[in-house]
C-alpha cells in the first residue's frame, strides 16, 4: 500500500484543468441515494451530467440482484475545506510528532486538499453497493472509515476484510471501472471522473471538471 498516489501528491496536483463547462445534475429519481450526509439545498445529491451517466451504466453492468447506493456526491468548497481541517486536527492529537507537511499529507489519505478536491467539482461520488430492495451489503466497512479507526480497512486492497466483503468490492469496482470511473485506492467507496486523479490515473491530458458552485 505504500505505492499509493496520495491525492496531494504533485503528479496530481500539477494537472491542468480544462473546464469542460457541464452541469451538475441531480441523482435523485436517477439512481438510490441515502440520506445519512443530506444538507438542506441537496448539494450531496448532485455529480457533473457525465459522472451520472457513467453511473446509471455502471449500475446497468451489476449482477442481477444488486444496486448502487450513492452516498455523496457534490460538497461545496466550505464543507470540504471543513472535513479537512477537522480531520488534520484528530491526526495532530494522535501523532503530535508530525510535521505540519507530514499532517498535511497524512490527512490527504482521507480527505481532499480544498485546492485539488474532486468532490468539490462534481467529479467524485462515495457510493456503496446494496440489494435491491436497499439492505446495504457488507463491503469490509462503513462509508467514510478513517484508516484509524479501520485498521487500514478501508484501503480499497486491504487483506483483513472478510471473503464476503472482497466479492462484494470486487463487484463494485468491476462495474465502476468498466464505465470509466476510477478509485482513490484509500476510500474503497469513493470513485471519480473527469478529476485530477482521474486523469493521473488514465494519462489524460488535462482533468475536464474544476471547481464548481451549485446553482
Amino acid at each position: 500500500m505504500h505505492d499509493i498516489v496520495l491525492i496531494s501528491d504533485p503528479r496530481v496536483t500539477s494537472i491542468a484543468v480544462e473546464e469542460s463547462g457541464e452541469a451538475l445534475a441531480d441523482v435523485r429519481g436517477v439512481l438510490a441515494v441515502d440520506s445519512r450526509l443530506a444538507d438542506a439545498e441537496g448539494a450531496y445529491a448532485h455529480l457533473r451530467q457525465g459522472l451520472l451517466a457513467r453511473l446509471e451504466d455502471a449500475e446497468r453492468q451489476l449482477p442481477s440482484g444488486y444496486r448502487l447506493l450513492v452516498v455523496e456526491g457534490y460538497r461545496p468548497p466550505a464543507l470540504q475545506r471543513q472535513y479537512f481541517e477537522e480531520y488534520k486536527d484528530e491526526l495532530r492529537v494522535t501523532f503530535p510528532d508530525m510535521s505540519p507537511e507530514e499532517l498535511h499529507t497524512a490527512a490527504s489519505r482521507y480527505v481532499s486538499p480544498i485546492e485539488v478536491a474532486p468532490h468539490t467539482a462534481g467529479a467524485a461520488v462515495d457510493l456503496t453497493l446494496a440489494t435491491e430492495d436497499g439492505v446495504e451489503l457488507d463491503m469490509g466497512t462503513r462509508v467514510n472509515a478513517n484508516p484509524e479507526e479501520s485498521s487500514g480497512a478501508c484501503y480499497t486492497a486491504a487483506p483483513n476484510i472478510s471473503a464476503e466483503a472482497r466479492q462484494h468490492r470486487d463487484i463494485l469496482g468491476a462495474a465502476l471501472q468498466g464505465a470509466g470511473l476510477v478509485n482513490y485506492p484509500t476510500e474503497w467507496w469513493h470513485w471519480s471522473y473527469g478529476d485530477r486523479y482521474w486523469a493521473m490515473t488514465t494519462s489524460a491530458k488535462n482533468a475536464i471538471y474544476g471547481l464548481r458552485t451549485l446553482p
